[in-house]
């Protein structure tokens, strides 16, 4: 029992620092999640939950944080009782979202491992009883982990340390792009050949006949066959990555493929109530600059504000470059940034820049 109980004990702190971490690499999508889980709240239990949308960005790095700093605490065996107490609290937290989710069908990601590892809600609530396992075995079990390895000051000083490195993570991913991109429209990624899929898709077809049931790869032509269900075979290299991207003008009209072509140098603007005012001396700088490139590039803009909002935004920013529409939450998905920068090359990301960021264009050149 010894050896189970040091297992568990490993990989419940090492679980939860990974997981604090993935978060803290993109507190932006994490403030995002719990957003959407405090819509959902309102809904359900009232609207005082709209309150803490304001506060969503800095709940995500403490509660991201806190995750690290516990998994710390624990691998350190600092204060082993009030930790895994502590500990509780959050795996019984988590658990009662992840159940919430499932059972209601609320939120049907609940960003525990940020964008890296996606789960479904019912595997995200079979993770925290997994987890709640290793607790159980951890906490009915610490007389064997009875060796503290950091004691008194040296305790403190190592959790101090810890909180300040998690938080300073956190809050530099906040005023940046995250460290690691893990969405579909990273550096590098092909845009338009993730919009298509790897394959065509592969059916399995099942059927019956005298009360026997048989797979087919290919749909027999013998009629006695009677049908009963069709299935994917290859669902996720038959199913593109991408398939939301949609570009629009502001009467409608499909720029997508055209936006995929050339060189092109966008503005993302995701909310003219939101996105920093103060940035635009910089970016129309960037954007005038284009014109004396050798390569030919193409500054848009693209928002998903509507098109009387912006036309006032960008008189009082005095942005002048072709505005174009698209879906909130893509325009989330391809940049943390409000506003933000993204250089393409024929449909390729090659450059993706935060707006305390903001590239000159022997930068956006050298990319292209």
């Amino acid at each position: 029992m010894k050896l189970i109980t040091h297992i568990c004990w490993v990989l419940l702190g090492a679980v939860f620092i990974f997981s604090g971490l993935i978060k803290l690499n993109d507190p932006v999508g994490m403030g995002l999640k719990l957003e959407e889980y405090f819509e959902v709240f309102a809904e359900d239990f009232g609207s005082f939950f709209l309150v803490f949308k304001g506060f969503a960005r800095t709940m995500a790095i403490l509660l991201s944080s806190l995750e690290v700093v516990l998994g710390v605490a624990l691998l350190l065996r600092w204060h082993l009782r009030k930790t895994l107490l502590t500990l509780l609290g959050l795996l019984v937290f988590f658990g009662f979202l992840t159940f919430y989710s499932a059972a209601f069908n609320k939120v049907t990601d609940c960003g525990c491992f940020g964008d890296f590892i996606k789960l479904t809600p019912w595997q995200s609530f079979s993770k925290d009883l997994f987890l709640l396992g290793l607790w159980a075995v951890v906490f009915f079990n610490q007389r064997y982990l009875r060796r503290v390895f950091a004691k008194g000051t040296l305790g403190v000083m190592y959790i101090t340390v810890a909180s300040a490195v998690a938080i300073g993570i956190g809050v530099r991913a906040l005023g940046h792009l995250p460290y690691f991109d893990f969405l579909p429209y990273k550096v590098g990624n092909d845009i338009g050949a993730l919009m298509k899929p790897k394959e065509q898709a592969r059916y399995k077809y099942v059927l019956e006949r005298n009360g026997q049931t048989q797979e087919f790869d290919q749909y027999p032509t013998d009629t006695t066959w009677k049908y009963k269900s069709m299935e994917v075979q290859n669902p996720e290299a038959s199913r593109p990555i991408i398939t939301d991207f949609a570009i629009f003008d502001g009467d409608g009209k499909d720029h997508t493929q055209e936006i995929l072509k050339g060189n092109k140098l966008l503005l993302i603007v995701q909310n003219t109530n939101k996105s920093d005012r103060d940035r635009y001396n910089l970016l129309n700088a960037l954007i005038n600059s284009t014109g004396k490139s050798p390569n030919k590039i193409t500054p848009l803009v693209i928002t998903s504000s509507s098109p009387a909002d912006f036309d006032a935004f960008r008189h009082d920013v005095n942005l002048a470059a072709p505005v174009y529409y698209a879906d909130a939450t893509v325009l989330k998905s391809i940049i943390r940034s409000d506003p933000g920068i993204i250089v393409l090359q024929n449909g390729v990301v090659k450059g993706k820049y935060h707006y305390h960021d903001i590239p000159d264009q022997e930068t956006v050149d050298h990319l292209l």
